[in-house]
């Protein structure tokens, strides 16, 4: 079986991505990386969280800090969980390389040695079974078992374990232990004011201020659906999507419907009401 060795230095984020803090959320992360606590972000899809974490290990990798290593950004290695997600998928595994077998280190425990942040995007989608092997890197022991290995790995001073999840597609089954959530603290995403909205999609899309207020505006009256006919709102990431597509040349009311109408929901009376909120943005 072929095998690739994941390197840590391709995960570097060499720009610094564009983010605006909402609250003290910059503040809080910062407090928990230094003081080695892990962090639970939550929140709907299309908020920001993966681009948060992005922007936050660039910006404690760039810091002037007599403890930083070097002046360079800290790894984030990111891994989407899936129901399939074993614990070998996050720790590594044995492989056959010619006449040799060899030892493949997975991403968590790749981040665990070198130093870098875990990134663990929709936790709750892991099995149970998968997510207990985060146990002792989340409190003070900060340490990584490798059963197959027969060995104990301990976490280096850069390593730093993040997960989230979107509460509102939580369920029984798939709700988080509070025997792994009472490890973290918890960092809450929501859609952001109109106004700080609007300036993320004038930024992210390149639109002109009044058609990125106007699909700051859309976004949130479509979300006042939610709840009673749509079960998701629109996303900050889908307000931008319509903004790319309006200022590649396609009329705004199009644009949002294919963005957003046709996309939330296939209920026909639902989309209706997302089109009737979008005409009246843009007549």
């Amino acid at each position: 079986m072929k095998s690739k060795e994941l390197k840590i230095e391709e995960h570097v984020i060499r720009e610094k991505p564009y983010y605006l803090p909402i609250k003290d959320e910059v503040d809080i992360f910062t407090a928990a990386f230094r003081a080695k606590i892990p962090v639970i972000l939550k929140g709907p899809t299309g908020t920001g969280k993966t681009r948060f974490v992005e922007y936050m290990s660039y910006m404690l990798g760039n810091e002037t800090d007599e403890n930083r290593k070097n002046g360079e950004s800290i790894p984030v290695i990111t891994v989407a969980c899936h129901e399939d997600l074993t614990s070998t998928d996050l720790i590594g595994k044995f492989l056959l390389k010619g006449d040799e077998t060899i030892w493949v280190d997975g991403p968590l425990t790749t981040a665990v040695k070198k130093g870098g942040i875990c990134y663990l995007d929709e936790i709750v989608e892991a099995r149970k079974d998968t997510t207990v092997i985060i146990h002792p890197l989340s409190d003070h022991r900060r340490l990584l078992p490798i059963d197959k290995k027969g060995t104990i790995v301990e976490a280096d001073s850069d390593f730093f374990l993040v997960i989230s999840y979107n509460p509102g597609y939580q369920s029984i089954i798939k709700e988080l232990k509070q025997s792994t959530r009472q490890r973290f603290i918890s960092i809450d995403f929501d859609y952001p004011k109109k106004e700080i909205e609007a300036e993320i999609i004038r930024h992210e899309s390149q639109v002109d201020e009044k058609t990125a207020f106007n699909l700051a505006k859309a976004g949130e009256k479509i979300r006042h659906l939610k709840g009673h006919t749509l079960s998701e709102g629109a996303s900050t990431r889908v307000l931008i999507y319509a903004g790319k597509l309006i200022a590649q040349g396609i009329p705004p009311r199009r644009a949002c419907d294919v963005s957003m109408t046709y996309l939330l929901t296939d209920e026909k009376e639902v989309q209706r009401a997302i089109h009737e909120v979008i005409s009246a943005i843009f007549p």
